[in-house]
């Protein structure tokens, strides 16, 4: 089974393209990371009783004053997402605590789900990472999606999905991201075959033609025989995965290394 890594920045359109990618005729399995890192601070979850011992006491709006279920009040995403998004030191120092919390309990809950569509038969599933890079979970995945837009385009479209913003909320949102020159460079880096960035600066018909153009792309060569011998043959599945794993991460280091390179 191919894992098919879609990331992007905020308001570039990785939504969009997910939503397309779930859609006739392509049909694949979402694994949506910002769902399930909603799901693990859930009120009762243990990523909810560690953000709540780490920021309560500084965080005074933390939660909602609505109980979920008798489980507790839940999380006030808005008053969290103040603390932690911006670029001061403090707000860094907090952003870190926070992926600390939500990161391992997200990939465990997408380890669970990928092992799910594995054993249906599915020839590939897609895993909807915006910190794709940030993570460190692009080396588990064969072939890269970026959805990228420039920069106007995409302030233009987060102020517009989110009225209540100010542009400096706006551009801290954007900017926690990470830029998306870089990881344009990094998801090329990555080669033929491996990396595709899917540039949407313009209308939802040119966006769905670019979709289809690379899965098409991708699909050649990866599905029918192999896709049952690889679930037939579970070690042979594994010995396959090990060795994606490793030409991933040695691509993660030959990327870091040249960078080291330029800043040097």
């Amino acid at each position: 089974m191919l894992l098919l890594a879609l990331t992007g920045s905020l308001a570039t359109g990785k939504s969009t393209v997910s939503a397309l990618l779930s859609q006739p005729p392509y049909n694949l399995p979402i694994i949506d990371a910002d769902v399930l890192a909603r799901e693990v601070v859930e009120p009762g979850t243990p990523g909810y009783k560690k953000i709540v011992d780490h920021f309560a006491s500084s965080t005074p709006d933390l939660l909602l004053p609505t109980p979920t279920e008798r489980k507790g009040r839940p999380l006030n995403r808005a008053a969290l997402g103040r603390r932690v998004f911006g670029s001061t030191p403090s707000r860094q120092r907090d952003r870190k605590v926070l992926n600390s919390i939500v990161h391992p309990a997200v990939r465990y809950a997408m380890a669970r789900s990928i092992l799910y569509h594995y054993l249906c038969g599915c020839w590939a599933v897609v895993l909807d990472i915006p910190l794709l890079y940030d993570s460190g979970l692009d080396i588990f995945a064969p072939v890269v999606f970026m959805v990228a837009a420039n920069s106007d385009v995409q302030m233009s479209r987060l102020r517009l999905r989110d009225p209540h913003l100010s542009e400096e909320e706006a551009r801290n949102r954007v900017a926690s991201q990470g830029g998306v020159d870089e990881k344009v460079a990094r998801t090329e880096a990555r080669g033929k075959g491996r990396g595709y960035v899917i540039w949407n600066n313009g209308t939802r018909e040119q966006l769905e033609r670019k979709v289809g153009e690379v899965v098409r792309e991708v699909e050649r060569g990866r599905r029918g025989v192999w896709r049952w011998a690889f679930l037939v043959l579970w070690p042979l599945a594994v010995l396959w995965a090990g060795l994606e794993v490793g030409r991933g991460w040695w691509g993660r280091r030959r990327w870091e290394a040249e960078v080291k390179e330029k800043d040097e």
